[in-house]
């Protein structure tokens, strides 16, 4: 009977490198997809940022497109073309006068009045009444220190001339 030869457990053959030519080009077939849907995405944001930019800017030009309607329609009305004139040239109806006031240069004040949306002006909290009746007893028990009565005369001193 001829000699058994020895077999070694778990030796299979020569051993394979992990990363085989197939698998090296799939990888690297998968980066340039990677690469080319990254550059897509990204050109896709980016058009999609600019069309809302464009909307944006559409809304606004409508709504500067009402008021300028809006203000057409107002120079129909002849007394809002009166009311302009006298603002804006300082026109006068005939028989009325017009007064002009200057400051201490010379030139005409302009109107410091504008009628504002009641709903922008700020709304002040109305204090507690306790607070002012507190502060009333807090000063019953703590008077203020007398100050020195003004001067009656200017000598330059700053004493008060009582006795004078």
């Amino acid at each position: 009977m001829p000699a058994a030869s020895p077999v070694v457990q778990g030796s299979n053959g020569p051993r394979r490198p992990r990363l085989t030519g197939r698998a090296a080009i799939l990888v690297l077939v998968l980066a340039v997809l990677t690469v080319s849907y990254a550059s897509s995405m990204r050109a896709y944001l980016q058009q999609r940022a600019h069309i809302q930019d464009l909307k944006s800017q559409i809304a606004q030009r409508e709504i500067d497109i009402d008021n300028l309607e809006r203000e057409k329609r107002r120079y129909a009305d002849p007394a809002y073309v009166k009311a302009q004139a006298r603002e804006r040239f300082g026109y006068v109806m005939p028989g009325e006068t017009s007064y002009v006031v200057l400051d201490e240069n010379g030139k005409p004040l302009q109107s410091e009045s504008t009628l504002n949306d009641p709903s922008s002006v700020i709304q002040q909290a109305p204090d507690a009444w306790w607070g002012d009746a507190w502060e009333s007893v807090q000063l019953a028990g703590n008077p203020p220190k007398a100050k020195p009565p003004p001067l009656t005369e200017i000598d330059g001193s700053n004493q008060p001339t009582g006795s004078g």
